[in-house]
C-alpha cells in the first residue's frame, strides 16, 4: 500500500473513531483491496465491522440485495448498481457507511459500450450515497490501485460532507 492510502486510512480511521460510526464494503473487482486498506490502520477493529467480495451478480443479489433486473439490463458495471451494493452492505453488516466498486478491471472483459479500466466507486449510507465513475485503463493493476485510493479519497470526502453538511438555500 502507498504512502498516501495509508495516510486517507488514518483520516478515515480518526473520524469513524470520534463519531463512533461504522463501515463495511462490498467488493467486486478490487477483490477485498478498499478493505485490506481500511484495516492497515491499527484499531480498525473498532470501527470496520468487515466486507462482501460479491465477484459474480449471484452474490450482489442474494447478499446484497442488488435488483436481478438491474443487473440483466444494465449489468454489474454501472451506478445503480455501485449505489444498492452501498446500501446493501450497510444493512447486510448493520453498518453506518460503506464503500463499494464494481468494474472491469482487464485486462479482458470488457466491451465497446463498457471497456476495460471502467470501474464505479460509491460510499455512502442507506440514506446517501455518492458515486464516481472511472474510465482510464492502464493495466489490471494500476487500475485496481486506482480504484481503491479514489474509492477511499471519495469516502473521506463523503465523510466530510457529513461533518459539515452544506446549508440547504431556501428560493
Amino acid at each position: 500500500m502507498d504512502f498516501e492510502s495509508k495516510i486517507t486510512s488514518r483520516e478515515i480511521g480518526k473520524i469513524l473513531w470520534e463519531t463512533s460510526k461504522t463501515v463495511s464494503t462490498a467488493e467486486s473487482c478490487t477483490g477485498g483491496r478498499i478493505a485490506e486498506a481500511i484495516i492497515s490502520v491499527p484499531g480498525a477493529s473498532q470501527y470496520f465491522k468487515g466486507g462482501i467480495i460479491s465477484y459474480v451478480n449471484e452474490v450482489k443479489e442474494n447478499l446484497l440485495g442488488v435488483s436481478h433486473e438491474v443487473l440483466e439490463e444494465k449489468t454489474a458495471v454501472c451506478e445503480e448498481v455501485a449505489e444498492a451494493m452501498v446500501k446493501g452492505a450497510c444493512k447486510a453488516l448493520s453498518t453506518d457507511y460503506a464503500i463499494a466498486a464494481t468494474g472491469v478491471a482487464g485486462p479482458t472483459g470488457g466491451t465497446p459500450e463498457i471497456p476495460v479500466g471502467t470501474i464505479w466507486i460509491a460510499c455512502g449510507s442507506k440514506e446517501r450515497v455518492v458515486t464516481q465513475k472511472l474510465e482510464e485503463d492502464n493495466g489490471r493493476d494500476i487500475n485496481l490501485t486506482v480504484a481503491t485510493d479514489r474509492a477511499m479519497e471519495l469516502f473521506l470526502a463523503f465523510l466530510g460532507e457529513e461533518d459539515n453538511p452544506k446549508p440547504v438555500l431556501e428560493g
